[in-house]
């Protein structure tokens, strides 16, 4: 496994608490360093016009205090390092994930007021940064749609068959066998198929449905094969439905441990990163946490 550590950023809120929870249990299951890191934010940063009597002491942090306190008694606790740092969050966690295998952090933290249901810091490190991103959600998100799976540990990952995302497969792949659960790979399509011959003049296609459900399923097999070969103890379920790719995410994450998706890479055109609009929705509504994984990158590129 890899040596570089687990992050997960704190600042004290339930949410934050939440995200180090899972965070260590990842370094566990990873035999990997666990790196705990509070971005400290003060009046200087968010009020230029406040004369601040500037930040204490770097030993002096009572966010990292109170972790060091939950973490003490904790068996067989992976190595552990705790760090303060200093800037505005939303800049400084992204770039954690430099020198992270993981970033792990709660929806939003203690600056996020009760209908957020995403924080800046979360979309922000889900945009940006380098590493793959786990976001915690909150308890109690209700999914109203049910589907049906294998009882036992689940994670969940979205393949789109068009421009599947190898990097976010593989990762799923490691996460089931680390977690010993099972894959289940949603694979939507769009139905009904459109095609216009004259300016408003709607086609009806000429493959029916069964048909485009079984292509994709070939391909989604085809993509799966190679993380297979690798993971071969991994069970895959692979479910194909027609419709909104983000809304069978979100069904799916009932129950589960984990919901995987690939962030966008960079285009020529449009150089900024970008979640896209399942991802967004995925990471805004799911029951479970969510685990965000840049694409490989390009040409030496950073994706």
């Amino acid at each position: 496994m890899s040596t570089l550590p687990v992050i997960a950023a704190v600042d004290g809120s339930d949410d934050s608490l939440r995200a180090l929870d899972w965070a260590l249990d990842a370094a566990r299951r990873r035999q990997a360093p666990l790196r705990v890191v509070h971005v400290r934010q003060y009046a200087a940063w968010a009020q230029p016009d406040v004369l601040a009597a500037g930040p204490p002491a770097p030993d002096d942090d009572p966010v990292l205090d109170d972790v060091r306190d939950r973490l003490a008694d904790i068996p067989d606790r992976p190595v552990t390092e705790y760090l303060a740092l200093e800037g505005a969050s939303s800049a400084v966690v992204p770039e954690l994930g430099s020198t992270a295998q993981l970033l792990v952090l709660g929806s939003r933290g203690r600056g996020g007021f009760a209908g957020l249901l995403l924080g800046s810091n979360g979309m922000a490190a889900a945009r940006d940064a380098e590493c793959p991103v786990i976001v915690v959600p909150p308890p109690g998100r209700e999914v109203h749609e049910d589907v049906e799976v294998e009882p036992g540990p689940r994670v969940v990952v979205g393949l789109q068959v068009d421009a599947p995302g190898e990097a976010t497969l593989a990762f799923a792949h490691t996460e089931a066998a680390l977690r010993g659960a099972r894959l289940q790979v949603v694979a939507a399509y769009q139905w009904p198929l459109q095609a216009w011959a004259v300016p408003g003049e709607l086609v009806p296609p000429i493959v029916d449905q069964e048909a485009v459900e079984n292509e994709t399923r070939t391909l989604a097999e085809g993509f799966l094969a190679p993380h297979r070969k690798r993971h071969p103890d991994v069970t895959v379920d692979i479910y194909t439905a027609p419709g909104d790719a983000a809304g069978h995410l979100v069904a799916a994450s009932k129950d589960a441990e984990l919901v995987v998706v690939g962030r966008h890479r960079r285009r020529l055109l449009a150089p900024a990163r970008m979640m896209g609009s399942v991802t967004q929705a995925v990471l805004l509504h799911a029951a479970s946490p969510v685990a965000v994984v840049p694409p490989e990158a390009a040409n030496g590129e950073r994706a």
